[in-house]
């Protein structure tokens, strides 16, 4: 499930204070069949530093695993 990814890609354009992160990821995700290239193609858009954009291209949904190692932790 790529939309997984809208998480870490939200989070890095509000570090980098993109104007209604939120509202333009939803844009992108409800009721839209997302994949790979969309995701891509979403990223490559954003105005940020080269270095996050391609961070957040190597991401794939088996990877990330978000904030889980944390609450796993905490049990």
């Amino acid at each position: 499930c790529w939309e997984v990814l809208a998480e870490p890609i939200q989070t890095v354009m509000r570090r980098y204070r993109i104007e209604q992160a939120y509202e333009k990821l939803k844009e992108l995700t409800r009721g839209n069949d997302i994949n790979q290239a969309s995701i891509q193609s979403f990223i490559s858009t954003l105005e940020i530093p080269q270095q996050a954009k391609a961070e957040l291209l190597a991401l794939t949904p088996r990877q990330y695993l978000g904030n889980a190692i944390t609450k796993a932790e905490a049990i």
